[in-house]
């Protein structure tokens, strides 16, 4: 069988870049524009996308005044369970992926939540499982600072076995629905989970029937050994920071590895590097497309937004021309600041040059449909990729180039589908719909 490409956007409503939402073209407070976002996802969808990704954060990041004012992304978005269930409703087949933390979370209501959207998208749910950020968002649950980076991922892993095992708590036969005995369910079908470990104890079992996928599919993102080690047993669609095709390729093989090595076989995971693309007929209209949206961030947003990264740093009181300072490890996303240094030191930047450089994005490819495609093509081919988290910089533009003169592209070529030939995210993606995993003790009620 012919390896199919894959493609999910990562919907930002106010653009994939923090100055998207000053766009000419895009609305006032997108964020919380859901006309807006549904006419974007029916884009999507009629173009084949494997599944929409909403990101999300759990708090105002502590950023310098100057920076947070001139920031909509975060600060002004739906919550993404929410959206995705709204547009289960308006859409047929996109898969509808999105974010929740385990750090701030409980199973028993993530487990039910994606349950349901399972259930109310008839097999389209998809989790982006996060262990969380900063410490902004601990204070918002009632803690003073983040958990520790390793804990955080330990945490997540039993997290993830305990939401297994309440997806499981019907067996897949349990409902009868028999009107004339007046039984709904065997009472043999339906299993405790009565869980015990470090940081949950879960009685069970979860009061709905088992999602139509088995599973709502789980993506994970871990770039560090522990997030690396939690993405390698549980993650299925991997998003990849990687910038260069070497990386990217190094990234693939060490997560199936990691897969390998949990007992898994190196198909079950997909990974999905970033795309941040800005396509125009011609390359001249490409740059200069891309100039005018670069020129939408603001210098101080886009220092703020290295500053972030690094773990909340103050970067003003150092030489704007001078060497990017060596800070020491924060709690925040190890891989994140590892990555950022590396670059640095690769190509010798100034706290400028980084800005400037940061302005482009990593993943930014500018060009027209032919180069967007080639870039699309080299990285599928030498296994960095099985297919692309495309980011849109500005909306509605950037994402109307991409599905009018990338896509048609890319099936001339014969990577991408013409049209959907399932109807899961699971079918989608050549997933497999994972078993039931051996049941508890039945419940007598």
């Amino acid at each position: 069988m012919t390896r199919q490409l894959h493609l999910n956007a990562i919907y930002t409503a106010a653009g994939g870049t923090l100055g998207g939402w000053r766009d000419a073209d895009a609305p006032s407070r997108a964020g919380v524009d859901f006309p807006f976002l549904a006419a974007q996802v029916r884009k999507l969808e009629a173009a084949a996308f494997d599944a929409i990704f909403i990101a999300d954060l759990l708090a105002v990041p502590d950023s310098h005044p100057d920076v947070l004012e001139k920031v909509a992304t975060v600060n002004d978005s739906l919550e993404p369970i929410t959206v995705l269930a709204a547009l289960s409703t308006l859409t047929e087949r996109i898969g509808l992926i999105g974010t929740a933390s385990t750090t701030y979370n409980q199973p028993y209501t993530l487990a039910r939540a994606f349950a349901s959207l399972d259930h109310l998208s008839r097999g389209r749910a998809g989790w982006n499982v996060v262990t969380s950020l900063i410490d902004a968002e601990a204070r918002n649950y009632g803690a003073d600072s983040h958990l520790a980076h390793d804990d955080r991922y330990r945490r997540a892993d039993e997290f993830l076995e305990v939401v297994y095992g309440l997806w499981d708590s019907f067996d897949e036969d349990a409902f009868e629905w028999d009107a004339e005995s007046g039984r709904a369910f065997r009472e043999d079908g339906i299993h405790r989970l009565d869980h015990r470990g470090e940081f949950f104890r879960v009685a069970g079992p979860l009061n709905i029937a088992r999602p139509p996928q088995g599973r709502p599919v789980i993506a994970q993102a871990g770039a560090s050994p522990a997030g690396r080690d939690v993405a390698g047993r549980h993650g299925e669609l991997i998003f990849s920071g990687a910038a260069r095709l070497e990386d990217a390729v190094e990234y693939a093989d060490d997560l199936r590895r990691r897969a390998e090595a949990a007992g898994r076989r190196r198909s079950d995971i997909l990974l999905f590097p970033g795309l941040s693309p800005v396509v125009a007929a011609t390359r001249g209209e490409a740059e200069d497309r891309f100039a005018r949206i670069a020129g939408l961030l603001h210098p101080r947003v886009a220092l703020g937004d290295l500053e972030y990264w690094l773990g909340g740093v103050d970067l003003t009181a150092y030489d704007y021309d001078g060497p990017l300072p060596q800070f020491p490890q924060s709690n925040q996303s190890h891989s994140a600041q590892q990555q950022i240094y590396e670059t640095a030191r690769r190509e010798n930047l100034t706290i400028r040059g980084f800005v400037e450089r940061r302005l482009k994005a990593d993943q930014l490819v500018v060009g027209t449909p032919t180069e967007v495609a080639d870039h699309i093509q080299e990285w599928f081919e030498a296994g960095a990729a099985d297919g692309f988290n495309v980011s849109f910089p500005a909306l509605p533009g950037t994402l109307d180039a991409f599905v009018e003169l990338v896509v048609p592209e890319l099936r001339r070529r014969g990577l991408f589908r013409e049209r959907y030939t399932g109807t899961t995210l699971r079918e989608h993606l050549g997933l497999d719909r994972p078993l039931p995993r051996s049941s508890g003790d039945a419940l007598r009620l």
